[in-house]
């Protein structure tokens, strides 16, 4: 069956067609410009070489087809690519290291998790539509609070009015970190017992034993706002998932790991305060990450651990895996800082071939070269897989 033919007059006719949309290929004249003026925006960056490109393309196109029929405003959702090997200058900007990477930008800003879901049409239309959503649950009685899931990070402002600078700097963080935290929001009556004085956020950190956190800044400032939200949703030590580990391992950072039991609160919160007295200057070398020993079973039989060990503490630096003494040990101070700093020099790594370093043996002692290897790295089995990615380069690791 055709399309519809519709008769306007004797001499105008129109034949309907569904709405399509051109891909907007981004350059160095008109990326800034597209992405700054777009509310949400969906980048395919990819190489024509590529083959997982080539099969995306097609998706791509019609996935942006179907959104372009629910927000028909060009600037509500814009769907576009850039070609690498033309723009290896933008690929570089990005920090591409596979193809096709799908990279979501919220009014010019990049969001850290890019797409990795599914490369079908529904899925990605899907994943659009839930950008799209209000991450913002209104409040409508106080009483509301009571019953959140305290399991999570909430995040809730109380505003005068929904029409105000103050919640439209609040929406676009909700925006942004809404994968990381539950944001709510009270109103006008709902929300004036907490007004006392004046619109105000605040922090309810997960469990019921923590007290509230309030922001003291300015709410109309977007980057105070938003750096003291994120610090709030996004924690030191960062739990890893199956779901998570791909993202994680892209980071380039090796892991230290406590693998626990999920029941076992008390180990994850001495590693937490241990990892924040001790090696908050290493934040930016190396991923501080908590593991539940049930689901992560595979790891610990690499280091020759099952979950009745657990609490345990390791390093995966993406080549071999490296294991702390007894957890307790953990409460030496200094000792969980030199574990790492061991990784960073290599001591980790020659003492596993080599045995104990000579400037750690007894007078006299006769060093002896202990021939044997360190287990090999376990979450690099959940980086990018080459079945799905062409990937650019490979990291040196220790």
């Amino acid at each position: 069956m055709g399309n519809p033919v519709y008769t306007f007059g004797p001499n105008v006719t129109s034949v309907f067609t569904p709405v399509t949309t051109e891909i907007t290929s981004l350059d160095t004249e008109n990326i800034d410009d597209i992405l700054n003026n777009a509310d949400v925006a969906l980048v395919n960056f990819y190489a024509d070489w590529c083959r997982f490109s080539q099969m995306l393309h097609p998706i791509f196109e019609e996935a942006s087809n179907v959104i372009k029929e629910e927000y028909p405003n060009e600037n509500q959702v814009v769907f576009a690519r850039v070609d690498c090997d033309q723009h290896s200058d933008i690929a570089q900007r990005y920090r591409i290291s596979k193809y096709p990477t799908l990279k979501l930008f919220r009014n010019g800003m990049m969001m850290k998790r890019e797409y990795r879901g599914q490369r079908s049409v529904k899925a990605l239309a899907d994943y659009i539509r839930q950008q799209k959503s209000d991450p913002i649950q209104e409040l409508h009685d106080l009483a509301e609070i009571t019953t959140l899931d305290r399991s999570k990070r909430n995040i809730i402002g109380y505003f005068e009015q929904k029409d105000s600078e103050n919640y439209r700097v609040f929406e676009r963080v909700a925006n942004i970190l809404h994968d990381d935290c539950a944001f709510l929001a009270a109103f006008g009556a709902v929300s004036k017992p907490e007004r006392y004085s004046g619109d105000n956020i605040i922090y309810k950190p997960p469990g019921h034993s923590a007290p509230d956190m309030v922001y003291l800044g300015s709410m109309t400032n977007f980057d105070g706002t938003y750096n003291w939200i994120q610090d709030k949703c996004v924690p030191l030590v960062r739990e890893i998932t199956f779901e998570n580990g791909e993202e994680l391992t892209e980071e380039g950072l090796p892991f230290l790991i406590l693998f626990h039991m999920k029941e076992d609160t008390e180990s994850l919160e001495i590693f937490q305060n241990e990892v924040a007295r001790q090696l908050i200057s290493e934040k930016g070398t190396i991923n501080f990450l908590h593991a539940d020993c049930d689901k992560f079973r595979h790891p610990l039989l690499h280091i020759q651990k099952t979950p009745a060990d657990c609490p345990v503490i390791a390093i995966d630096s993406f080549r071999h895996m490296y294991v702390f003494g007894d957890f307790r040990d953990v409460l030496i101070p200094g000792k969980l800082k030199q574990f790492v700093f061991d990784l960073h020099s290599g001591k980790l790594h020659r003492e596993f071939h080599h045995g104990p370093d000579p400037t750690d043996t007894a007078p006299g002692q006769e060093v002896q070269d202990v021939a044997s290897s360190p287990p090999e790295s376990s979450f690099q089995k959940l980086a990018p897989s080459e079945y799905r990615y062409t990937l650019l380069r490979d990291r040196d690791e220790l």
